[in-house]
């Protein structure tokens, strides 16, 4: 069991939601929020590896939805496997009920996703 979450909070400062969540310790859970620089997954995975790191974490489960793990998992592997934990990739737990055009759409932006990904290289540490 983890002791831990971290939320990322690219959201307004008066953001209901990450207010009633962040800097909050309950049942023995610490919820951590970041902003990530840049607002993207790459600044996600630059400010996970830092707190891997500066926690000693051995395991991190990075939790998203499905059609984006693939680019997490290859963006996480460009920036953040120098903290030593290893990484666990999960699908949040949902259907996902979309139009043909829809999903023509997110599989556009994810494959655009990646080959930006692809192109910016692993991050600079």
């Amino acid at each position: 069991n983890a002791d831990t979450v971290v939320l990322s909070n690219p959201y307004r400062s008066n953001d209901k939601v990450m207010k009633k969540l962040c800097g909050t310790v309950s049942d023995g859970v610490t919820v951590i929020c970041e902003k990530p620089v840049p607002s993207t997954t790459r600044g996600e995975a630059v400010f996970t590896e830092r707190l891997a790191a500066e926690h000693h974490w051995r395991r991190v489960v990075v939790v998203s939805w499905r059609y984006h793990l693939i680019r997490a998992r290859f963006i996480f592997d460009q920036c953040a496997s120098g903290s030593g934990a290893v990484f666990s990739f999960v699908a949040v737990p949902r259907e996902y009920l979309q139009t043909v055009a829809q999903f023509s759409y997110i599989f556009a932006y994810q494959v655009g996703g990646t080959l930006k990904a692809l192109v910016q290289g692993e991050c600079h540490r």
